[in-house]
């Protein structure tokens, strides 16, 4: 009677094995297209044997535990990788808007206005006695200015919008720093304190997953802890997840420092309620808010300061040889523009003397007074565009600009090819990642088939035990 009762526990064991691999494979194909999921197997083993004299009876099968196909050197490389991507992707969006401030193939742009400018200069030296060409000569310098302004504001406003991608970044960290925090307390409660160390492996997925989100916005470091929980440092020492509890970034606008803008975005960590909060922006310098911060800090300030320069330059320049000229009614010492004291926000405030504005009369052309055919100031001004008045002696206005707009061309040309680059080898290590983790419905249908003839089978045996039973109760009546 005992080995009857016997086949009816495997039968039953068997049949509840089935049905765990059948949830197991039903689990997978429903998560097929979930982001960071990792395909799931029961791993079943014999069951202890029972001895019976010089032999031992088996004793079925049991389920052991449910596994996840994981691999996780290849996580943690798939984890660089994107952080890599994601400082990658953040320069090359930021420098691609820069890139359009100096596009000139469809607008005219700052070079076709200092252009036009000077070549007004050498057209008033054609007719110095003309009040039209000082007009055109005015209108000219009208556009030279406000081009400087487009685009020092235009580069102030990406600056702005990278504050505020910035700051979106770090609430998005701070919702997965909660979450991990959360995670972390499920799985210590599942595996350590829960069900005898059962692994957890959809927490596990999911934290994962949000680690290396948080890897693909800024530089973080992270291991795991004998419980299971996982700690996660962003920068160099800011703690952000500790086992269940974790610390916000905040943002907030600063007086400028350094490369960076008056009033730019500085990013905070508080290691407690009470601590005094501190700026850790100089230590995110990796993924997609490194990339940004790299951008706005570095290469837009070096962008400004050129420009500032040229403008100062050109101000400083003009003034000084057209100081000196005389107008049409023999008056001098008068500044062509408004006078800049230093070089440090020049292009945004250069302007047009407030006296030429209203008077183009007051434009210079002569080096002497009383001499209404003299064109030797205009002159000199004309071929101010090709003398090397930049750099200390180095380069032209007009070299000096092409350089500027070469210098982002070739920026955002290597930044685009490395992310297109570092696109691939993301991509790539994904695809293996998917042949090692990823669902295959094809192998689920099979492993449902297979489970399915198990479960069957179980049930049979169950059913032939059963009937045994019957014989043994109806042997009493024969």
């Amino acid at each position: 009677m005992s080995k009857i009762h016997s086949m009816l526990d495997v039968g039953k064991r068997s049949m509840m094995n089935s049905q765990t691999a059948l949830q197991t494979v039903g689990h997978n194909i429903a998560n097929k297209s979930t982001e960071g999921y990792s395909r799931q197997r029961v791993e079943i083993q014999s069951n202890t044997p029972e001895n019976h004299g010089r032999y031992q009876v088996g004793m079925g099968s049991r389920t052991a535990t449910v596994n996840r196909i994981n691999n996780p050197y290849l996580e943690k490389q798939i984890g660089e990788e994107q952080a890599a991507q994601g400082f990658l992707g953040g320069q090359s969006d930021a420098l691609m808007r820069v890139e359009q401030v100096y596009n000139e193939q469809l607008n005219k742009g700052l070079n076709t206005y200092v252009g036009e400018f000077f070549n007004s200069f050498r057209e008033l030296s054609n007719n110095p006695e003309s009040v039209a060409t000082r007009t055109l000569v005015k209108e000219t310098a009208d556009h030279v200015t406000k081009d400087f302004q487009r685009m020092q504001k235009q580069l102030v406003s990406i600056r702005k919008d990278i504050d505020h991608q910035v700051q979106t970044h770090v609430e998005e960290i701070n919702g997965y720093a909660q979450e991990i925090a959360k995670l972390n307390e499920k799985i210590v409660q599942a595996e350590v304190a829960g069900r005898g160390g059962a692994p957890a492996n959809d927490q596990r997925d999911r934290r994962d997953l949000l680690v290396k989100k948080i890897g693909e916005k800024i530089n973080v470091k992270w291991a795991e802890g004998t419980d299971g929980s996982v700690t996660v440092a962003a920068g160099n020492n800011a703690i952000l997840v500790s086992g269940n509890d974790f610390k916000r970034l905040e943002v907030s606008s600063t007086p400028a420092r350094g490369d960076k803008g008056e009033g730019n975005f500085d990013i905070y960590y508080k290691s407690s309620e009470q601590a005094t909060a501190l700026n850790i922006t100089d230590h995110l310098r990796g993924g997609a808010v490194g990339g940004l911060l790299q951008v706005r800090d570095e290469t837009i300030s070096a962008i400004m300061n050129d420009m500032d320069e040229m403008a100062y330059s050109l101000v400083t320049h003009v003034n000084d040889l057209h100081s000196k000229g005389y107008d049409g009614r023999n008056r001098t010492g008068q500044n062509f523009f408004e006078p800049i004291i230093g070089m440090n926000g020049a292009a945004a405030s250069i302007r047009i003397s407030s006296a030429i504005a209203e008077d183009p009369t007051r434009i210079a052309a002569a080096a002497s007074p009383y001499s209404p055919a003299d064109n030797r100031v205009a002159n000199f001004i004309g071929e101010l565009q090709f003398k090397k008045v930049m750099r200390g002696g180095m380069a032209s206005i007009d070299d000096f600009y092409n350089g500027v707009v070469g210098q982002v061309g070739v920026y955002t040309s290597r930044a685009n090819s490395n992310k297109e680059s570092q696109d691939n080898v993301v991509k790539q290590l994904n695809h293996l990642r998917e042949s090692i983790s990823g669902v295959s419905l094809d192998e689920e249908a099979a492993k449902m088939i297979e489970f399915q003839k198990a479960f069957d089978a179980s049930a049979r045996l169950i059913r032939t035990a059963d009937e045994m039973f019957d014989t043994v109760l109806n042997l009493k009546r024969m």
